[in-house]
């Protein structure tokens, strides 16, 4: 039976990738009586589990390259730091451009990153086909590449930081679904849950895709939207070379990354309706199936290992949300629209900063708080699938 604490300095809610991050930082920073929270039976089982475990350094906004910058190398220093080996992979993005309109990006974005130190490659059409031989982007005009990009397990990163957060006192607990948030005065008071309730002032709302449930139970009304994201693998594939780069086809938002011997290949459906559905769509994965064919011809031939969806919690503006809401006490690190496991480990960091210190200090994410959206000050992300 789950030993449910009556009081807690902080009630963390999500046993993701960002709950986990955030319990850790905070212990790391002194923080006495944290207590997580995680719905499933597993941590990390929810939108993290269910990811495809990329990281990158390419993206179109000075701030999401900033929080990269900083949660990247923290990645490589896991195993050292915390004595976890996450199974960093640097096989390298590249994205591929087949639009006139996608070039005029992707040329903006390379000398952004370069100009923040990301030393991300500019490459001709032919460049594209030449480094994927064993695709067919005779429509390629042109793609970017960045070798420090990969893969990294998911699980081994939730489950690192939850047994260090453990080893400093954080009582972390599966199991525990919150079914309402108690709030008087515009502050919150504690956190109601299936096996009864627990004191906190401060509650940090991390369940990712479910944030918005979370938030309405507290009166806050998040801009979220829950959209699935589903994705396959494929059985081994002696042809696919172990420094295959995970490549993006932008224009139909379609991917393809080794996994084992085999490849992950995913794509986002255009017509997905928001909702909080995991399971595979059929019909779906055949037209994703039909566009890896037609991109990578060995696809015919292979067969398929695995498949599962997950669910992004996409913002108007692409962007995460963090920091404080109306509701005094009550707190975001959500919203990440697809890209939050790898900037999981910095989004942790800075909500430590923001309960200790009461400000940002690694990664100004000032901007990046709920208030935008009814302000009008929303900063779109062209690099998200």
């Amino acid at each position: 039976m789950t030993n449910l604490p009556k009081s807690a300095e902080i009630a963390i809610i999500g046993g993701g990738v960002m709950g986990a991050s955030a319990a850790y930082h905070l212990a790391k920073r002194g923080m006495k009586n944290i207590l997580l929270l995680e719905k499933e039976s597993h941590f990390g089982t929810g939108a993290t589990g269910r990811c495809a475990g990329g990281v990158r350094y390419q993206f179109s906004t000075e701030v999401n390259v900033e929080l990269s910058l900083q949660s990247l190398p923290m990645i490589e220093r896991f195993k050292d730091e915390l004595g976890q080996d996450v199974n960093y992979h640097k096989y390298g993005y590249l994205l591929v451009a087949t639009t006139e309109q996608e070039v005029e990006e992707f040329k903006y974005n390379v000398a952004m990153q370069n100009r923040l130190g990301v030393q991300t490659e500019f490459l001709s059409g032919d460049e594209v086909r030449r480094r994927l031989p064993l695709m067919r982007f005779d429509d390629a005009i042109a793609g970017t590449f960045h070798q420090k990009d990969g893969t990294v397990d998911p699980n081994s990163v939730v489950m690192g930081y939850i047994s260090a957060a453990q080893k400093m006192g954080v009582t972390a607990l599966t199991g525990v679904d919150v079914i309402g948030v108690a709030v008087s005065g515009g502050e919150v008071r504690s956190v109601k849950t299936n096996l009864g309730e627990v004191e906190a002032r401060i509650v940090l709302n991390a369940a990712g895709p479910w944030s918005g449930l979370i938030g309405a139970m507290a009166g806050v009304q998040i801009p979220l939207t829950p959209l699935r994201r589903q994705m396959f693998t494929t059985n081994p594939l002696k042809e696919v070379p172990e420094d295959f780069p995970f490549v993006i086809d932008f224009a139909k938002s379609l991917y393809f990354h080794r996994e084992g011997e085999g490849l992950l290949i995913g794509m986002s459906n255009q017509n997905e309706q928001p909702g909080f559905d995991q399971n595979v769509d059929e019909d779906f994965e055949l037209v994703n199936l039909e566009a890896a064919i037609e991109r990578m011809p060995l696809i015919e031939k292979a067969s398929r290992a695995s498949h599962w969806a997950g669910l992004y919690e996409v913002t108007p503006d692409a962007h995460p949300i963090y920091g404080a809401t109306d509701v005094k006490g009550f707190l975001l690190c959500t919203g990440f629209s697809g890209h939050g496991f790898m900037h999981g480990p910095i989004s942790g960091k800075l909500m430590s900063e923001f309960i200790v210190d009461g400000k940002f200090s690694s990664v100004d994410v000032s901007m990046l708080d709920l208030k935008r959206f009814e302000e009008g000050r929303l900063i779109k992300e062209y690099n998200v699938v």
